[in-house]
């Protein structure tokens, strides 16, 4: 349908310079730049569409509030996909090194130009996704070769204290009770316990191969509350930690996160840095968006139909 959507379009269709939607787009640029919904805009910390190169083709313009670059890891590439250009990340080597495609940006002292994040009530992670290989990878750092990894890295914004691999904030595929899924996991509390709100379905339901996907996860951390949507309508789910696992009893209202600036933003893996790679998804990623608030489903429905 993404792609239906764009190559149909006959008008010019809304787009950002910074954060501030532009009226319009110019006709040979329609279809380029479809950026948000009008009541998205304001909210946007980041925004990744991939037609946006700098630094030689190895960093992608941020086209949020935030302007935080992405790195694009080992040359990840940009390729055609349509009309558009999308992220394609992936394994890209069968030993044991670190040849893996995958985007981020990290920082062990914090990344400032996230700071929306920093101390933040509500979070939501968005985009399209296609998966364009063997999921999950190969496990590398073994020689059994019938070992694979039980995860696929999506996209999800880094606590504070991060090592690279803690989020505050993920799309991601896991296993949950021995089957894999696609999850929203969040985390409050820097270095406290996460909570996972997992899809029925299975997995390659939610992302069949070889079709794109929107994709979109929101967090609540006054409420608690956690929600996964694909294509613009809500998942079913369930959460996998009963309790409390955010500690919102006994606290000052509202709930909020740590009060430290993210040390980053990772896509594609369990890692932004170049580092061997856990979790890599042989995927083609697209529209990655990052807001400071949680999207309602009718605008999520809106972004999904708008791009």
């Amino acid at each position: 349908m993404r792609r239906l959507v764009i190559a149909l379009a006959c008008v010019s269709l809304a787009t950002l310079s910074g954060a501030v939607p532009v009226s319009a787009v110019p006709t040979a640029d329609a279809g380029h730049r479809p950026g948000v919904v009008p009541s998205l805009a304001r909210d946007l910390v980041a925004y990744y569409d991939f037609e946006h190169p700098a630094s030689g083709g190895a960093v992608e313009r941020d086209r949020g509030r935030s302007g935080t670059d992405l790195q694009l890891v080992n040359g990840a590439p940009r390729v055609r996909d349509g009309i558009r250009h999308a992220l394609q990340t992936g394994q890209n080597s069968a030993v044991a090194s670190n040849d893996d495609w995958k985007a981020g940006v990290y920082s062990e002292t914090g990344v400032p130009s996230l700071r929306a994040f920093n101390a933040a009530r509500e979070i939501t992670v968005m985009g399209w996704f296609k998966t364009t290989g063997v999921n999950p990878s190969l496990n590398t750092v073994t020689e059994d070769p019938a070992d694979y990894y039980n995860a696929i890295g999506l996209a999800g914004v880094l606590t504070g204290d991060s090592e690279g691999h803690a989020v505050r904030a993920l799309l991601e595929v896991i296993n949950v009770n021995g089957e894999l899924k696609v999850v929203a996991l969040g985390r409050r509390v820097d270095g406290g316990a996460s909570q996972t709100f997992a899809a029925s379905a299975p997995w390659q339901e939610v992302l069949p191969q070889g079709q794109w996907v929107h994709l979109a996860a929101t967090y609540d951390f006054d409420t608690g509350e956690m929600a996964l949507y694909r294509n613009g309508r809500a998942l079913d789910g369930f959460y996998t930690i009963t309790g409390d696992p955010w500690l919102l009893a006994g606290e000052p209202e509202p709930d909020v996160t740590t009060a430290t600036d993210p040390r980053g933003i990772k896509i594609g893996g369990s890692f932004p840095q170049n580092n061997v790679e856990r979790n890599p998804c042989n995927c083609r990623m697209d529209e990655l968006i990052f807001l400071d608030r949680a999207a309602t489903p009718r605008e999520i429905r809106a972004q999904y139909n708008h791009n």
